[in-house]
């Protein structure tokens, strides 16, 4: 009988590097490398929906979460062939975030 590691079968999307805090990459310059929008786990909060990104920060591949829906309407307007692209991330009053 088969096992299933020796199937070939990776997990799709599946972003590479540790979890980062929004707030570690604040205001810093950071390449991102691909993005998927998908449903949050945390529905009691916001619009249900969360923003993977996957980035490099200091050559270190790095994943970001959020469910800034501001970062989400700007990264949809990027056209694929524009990725990979280098942005900082900085905080607006009161709250929310922008790609800049």
């Amino acid at each position: 009988m088969k096992k299933f590691s020796s199937l070939g079968i990776e997990q799709p999307d599946k972003f590479k590097g540790d979890k980062i805090d929004i707030y570690d990459v604040l205001n810093k310059e950071i390449v991102i490398q691909a993005f998927k929008i998908g449903p949050s786990k945390f529905t009691d909060k916001g619009s249900g929906i969360r923003l993977d990104l996957q980035i490099t920060l200091d050559n270190i591949d790095r994943v970001l979460w959020t469910g800034s829906i501001i970062l989400m309407d700007q990264i949809k307007q990027v056209n694929t062939e524009d990725f990979p692209f280098t942005t900082t991330i900085i905080k607006l009053n009161p709250k929310g975030f922008k790609f800049t």
